[in-house]
């Protein structure tokens, strides 16, 4: 499917719609947000670790570490880890992940280039557009891809080729080369479902920015692969061995105009660090919970006879008793029970003490599960439902069909930068973040984008001791 490599080569900065440019600004000072949190997470400590010992080529910046550089693939291999350390990142339809896996690449891209070379900020704009619009299309040859994954971990597989397209296009490779990184990444491509809710998840995005990066700079020093990867090949799979239902379609090639996907499909902007299906489960839970309230007076969980979760088919999130921090991001239960218990669902709700308390205990004890048919396993039709069946028999039930941050009701920009805030600080002080949101905002007018990275994701104080999860 050449028609990818030729629009990689021939996009332009003047193809991005004020839309488009809005949009994917907001989504890279999301992105750099839950980096800069996610760098003070056990597993990203653990990948850092590791990325130390083999530190040769230092160039690339790491979040929240001042001072601290490694080779331009593992820094973006651990700035991709915590980007997602907390499944606080965005989400896009079909689902996937998409910022995360792109941008850790093009900051460390951007400072292993010579002075002479540096993008500037409209450049690296493009270039991260270009890494989520081939995500995009691609997620769209397949109607598999439409629904919660089952079989592989989306952003491994087309966030690989995001991370290898946005690369390609900053090292302006051309048009076989473009091709041939596109295909290199189909072979570092992919992660099984079943390390959902493990710390091996985090990697996947890890390993996805950092192997679209290496096969862009394979791509650059002559390595090819087949021109025919994105092609549905009977008997010779390419990417068509990751999905079902696989049709390609050629990439429209950019002329004096180019519709982005996301003109089209805005992302989702999570408001607490756990997998998108949640937010579903924990509005409609404070929704019931109000009704309790407003019930009795007050919220009593003596009350409540049982708990009933009305949700959709997905077996690697319906965790009744999870037992790590990990899987309770990734359990309908759980978050419904917090958000009960606690009125809220934050950063906080995921340390072990919050996860093991008594009361939160004897909640879940209470859940039941249906899966109503008309209740789909896809982020654009999916709803949450929860029933409180009283003692008394009663039945106050909650319910949500779209989230706040979900992409048919966007953030604000006012919530936006209270996340991102509340993020950043706990690794920068405030001038710093006050920086980075002038930076981003004002990305087309930098000079230099290596100074995004370089100057402002480094944290000035020292780095934590105890991570916060």
């Amino acid at each position: 499917m050449l028609s990818f490599a030729s629009f990689i080569h021939g996009v332009r900065p003047e193809h991005l719609s004020e839309v488009v440019r809005h949009r994917s600004k907001r989504m890279i000072l999301d992105s750099i947000g839950v980096g800069l949190v996610g760098s003070t997470t056990r597993v990203f400590n653990i990948a850092l670790r590791y990325c130390q010992l083999y530190a040769s080529n230092a160039v690339s910046s790491v979040y929240g570490r001042k001072g601290l550089k490694l080779s331009p693939t593992l820094a973006a291999f651990t700035n991709g880890i915590a980007a997602h350390s907390m499944d606080f990142d965005d989400t896009w339809h079909p689902a996937t992940h998409p910022s995360g896996a792109v941008l850790p690449a093009l900051l460390a891209a951007s400072q292993m280039l010579p002075p002479s070379s540096k993008p500037d900020g409209l450049d690296f704009l493009l270039a991260f557009n270009v890494g989520i619009e081939v995500q995009g299309r691609l997620m769209r040859f397949s109607t598999e891809a439409h629904n919660i994954p089952k079989r592989f971990h989306p952003p491994s597989v087309v966030g690989t080729m995001g991370s290898a397209a946005a690369t390609a296009k900053l090292l302006s490779l051309n048009e076989t080369q473009c091709a041939h990184a596109l295909a290199i990444a189909a072979s570092l491509a992919g992660a099984p479902m079943a390390n959902a809710a493990t710390q091996a998840k985090p990697l996947h995005i890890g390993n996805a920015t950092r192997l679209g990066l290496e096969a862009a700079l394979l791509a650059a020093r002559g390595m090819e692969a087949s021109p025919l990867i994105l092609d549905d090949i009977p008997g010779c799979s390419g990417f068509s061995a990751f999905y079902g239902e696989y049709q390609p379609k050629p990439l429209p090639l950019p002329a004096n105009s180019h519709e982005f996907l996301l003109e089209k499909q805005d992302v989702a902007f999570k408001r607490f660090p756990a997998h998108l299906g949640m937010h579903w489960i924990v509005d409609a839970a404070m929704s019931a919970r109000n009704l309790l309230i407003n019930y009795s007076g007050s919220f009593s969980p003596s009350l409540i006879r049982a708990i009933l979760l009305r949700i959709p088919v997905s077996k690697y999130i319906n965790r009744p008793f999870p037992e790590s921090e990990h899987q309770a991001r990734h359990s309908f239960q759980f978050n419904a029970c917090t958000a009960l218990l606690d009125g809220e669902v934050g950063l906080n709700s995921f340390t072990d003490g919050c996860i093991h308390r008594r009361e939160l205990m004897e909640l879940l004890a209470k859940v039941l599960v249906e899966h109503p048919e008309d209740n789909l396993a896809n982020f654009d039709k999916m709803y949450g439902e929860v029933a409180l069946v009283l003692e008394n028999g009663d039945v106050l039930t909650g319910r949500c069909d779209t989230f706040y941050g979900h992409w048919r009701k966007p953030l604000s920009r006012e919530s936006l930068l209270k996340k991102f805030r509340s993020n950043a600080s706990h690794v920068l002080p405030e001038d710093k973040v006050n920086s980075i949101i002038m930076t981003v905002e004002n990305l087309e007018n930098l000079p230099d984008s290596s100074q995004l990275s370089k100057n402002e994701v480094q944290a000035q104080f020292s780095a934590p001791n105890d991570p916060v999860s």
